[in-house]
């Protein structure tokens, strides 16, 4: 067992290993000014002291015991805004800088928030909400200088002079460990979307429980890819402040590749869709430059050596590493499930892969592969201080997920009844399906709302299909659903929404005719349904360019997605 401190509550664990780390470096923030590019070094000890500063100003604005929203891109400046409301009692919102207007005004609204921290490069937006005054706002601040608003850096300020003069009511203020500290809007329409209330406890024990699971180094360097409005990434955050690694902050998706060399990541934390990507990019520099068939070799022989413990990866594949930005080492996934053959193939190349599983509800992770347990597939095993089982099985042992432990969720906000029907006997019912092994190893099958059940009573999965369909090289994503036969509506078959990559259909295919691209798209589900029992045999597919409908986490809005699938009813049989 590693020697870790627990906290209860994150203004502990803040002020104490800043107190211990001081004048390393935890943030580094690029500033970019015309066409010159500086790289501002942030310390543990500047981070409380702008943290405290702020905090203070926010008491002497009105704020003390209020709530407080925050809006934007991942960036220090949230941070601070973040930790500053965390450590001072106050509810912090964070929401989602995506959101519809009537969306982002709706939770305003239904959260009280007081005041709203907000993203210069959104301030259109604020106006507009300004100008309808249908919010409890009182104070809107800037992340950065803008006229005719208050910024962060002006408060940081100001209070760094109340400090010096003696207000020391923020910083000595007393933190309810079991209170609500975060409220987080699920994504969902306006009037579906549920608010979480998540307290210091729940994040505090998750932090605790990951860093006892997994391994990371106080010279390791992170990249603040997923949004800060999601728990993963808020969580996500805290957790590499606690083991001391060094983040900085990514330029936009399209710069990854340039910003892991910039900075040298060896530490991302990022969902599927990123990860899948970047190994997909990967394979395709490896094939252009015609080294497929060596690559492959090479694998086979260092999988070889590995299992007689010597390890020639990092030697064998610094081509492909150095691609990369010469020092990723680690990736932790999570949100949605990973294929396996992603998982595998990171791990070839000697980078080494945790795939974990969680929910807001759960602040967030419950479970995670760890050294011990990294079965290809599955989300690992349960956290030290979380109990998973498995309930209502089938023959099969295939049943609902729930989890009991100190990171889940006080309730959702005003919302009794819906609290009520996942919180039983102090467990949650996650909604996802899934089974335990022998050895622990948790293993999803998909979520329980989108399973699909046929006439004959037999199941089928999506997201088991789905991870197949992917790998197809032309295939950007998938989804898979039901469709009722015209004639016999309870009578349930498995159709499919296959979005194709455009670029890889004009480089691959070009010598296809649109009819012949199809037709090749067919045969290839054929050869992939010969891998099925009968029952889950594609039948149906609808083909197209046009992205799926996602939440802005990019997860896929399978109901709005089929609404829009039926009333097209593009749909060939096979």
């Amino acid at each position: 067992m590693k020697n870790i401190k627990e906290y209860n509550n994150i203004k502990d664990m803040m002020t104490d290993i800043a107190s211990q780390r001081g004048e390393k470096i935890v943030f580094t923030n690029k500033i970019k000014e015309d066409k010159t590019v500086k790289y501002e070094e942030i310390t543990y000890t500047r981070l409380l002291e702008d943290i405290n500063s702020l905090g203070t100003s926010l008491y002497e604005n009105g704020f003390e015991n209020s709530r407080i929203a925050i809006a934007g891109r991942n960036r220090y400046e949230w941070i601070v805004a973040h930790l500053a409301n965390l450590m001072g009692g106050i509810v912090s919102v964070p929401l989602d800088k995506e959101l519809k207007i009537e969306e982002f005004e709706n939770s305003l609204i239904r959260s009280k928030a007081k005041a709203i921290i907000f993203d210069e490069k959104y301030v259109e937006m604020i106006e507009e909400i300004k100008n309808r005054n249908n919010t409890e706002i009182k104070e809107y601040i800037s992340m950065a200088k803008l006229d005719g608003y208050k910024d962060v850096n002006m408060l940081i300020e100001k209070g760094k002079k109340a400090i010096k003069s003696g207000n020391k009511k923020y910083i000595n203020c007393k933190i309810g460990e079991n209170k609500m500290s975060i409220l987080l809007f699920t994504s969902g329409t306006t009037s579906k979307s549920k608010a979480v209330m998540l307290s210091q406890k729940n994040i505090a024990s998750n932090i605790y429980a990951l860093q006892q699971s997994e391994d990371f180094y106080d010279s390791d360097v992170n990249i603040a890819i997923l949004p800060f409005h999601h728990i993963f990434g808020q969580t996500g955050m805290l957790l590499m402040i606690a083991c001391g690694v060094k983040t900085v902050f990514t330029d936009g998706l399209r710069y990854i590749g340039q910003n892991f060399k910039e900075y040298g990541v060896s530490v991302f934390v990022g969902v599927p869709l990123l990860v899948e990507s970047i190994y997909k990019n990967v394979w395709a520099q490896i094939k252009k430059q015609g080294k497929e068939t060596t690559v492959k070799r090479m694998i086979k022989v260092s999988n070889v050596l590995l299992k007689l413990k010597i390890d020639i990866r990092k030697k064998v594949f610094k081509s492909i590493i150095d691609a990369l930005g010469g020092k990723l080492r680690f990736v932790i996934c999570g949100g949605a499930p990973l294929d396996k053959k992603i998982e595998e193939g990171f791990r070839n190349f000697g980078i080494e892969v945790a795939v974990g599983y969680g929910l807001t509800e759960t602040a967030p992770v419950i479970a995670a592969q760890t050294k011990k347990s990294t079965k290809p597939g599955s989300v690992g095993v349960a956290m030290p201080n979380v109990n998973i089982e498995i309930v209502d099985k089938d023959e099969n042992g295939i049943g609902e997920i729930t989890a009991k432990g100190p990171n889940i969720m006080l309730g959702y906000y005003e919302d009794e009844e819906k609290t009520n029907e996942v919180l039983k006997n102090g467990a949650f019912y996650t909604g996802d399906l899934g089974y335990i092994d022998k050895d622990g190893a948790l293993f999803i099958t998909g979520r329980k709302k989108d399973m699909i059940v046929l006439k004959n009573g037999k199941k089928v999965f999506p997201d088991e299909i789905e991870t197949i369909v992917n790998r197809l090289e032309f295939v950007k994503e998938s989804m898979v659903f039901g469709l009722p036969d015209k004639n016999d509506p309870s009578d349930i078959q498995v159709a499919i929404k296959i979005v194709y990559d455009e670029n890889v259909r004009k480089n691959e295919y070009q010598d296809l005719t649109d009819e012949e691209f199809k037709e090749m798209v067919w045969n290839k589900i054929k050869e992939i349904n010969k891998t099925f029992p009968m029952y889950k045999y594609i039948k149906h597919l609808v083909l197209t360019d046009e992205e799926l409908i996602k939440t802005t986490t990019k997860k896929i809005r399978r109901q709005e997605e089929l609404k829009t699938i039926l009333s097209c009813m593009s749909i060939k049989n096979i």
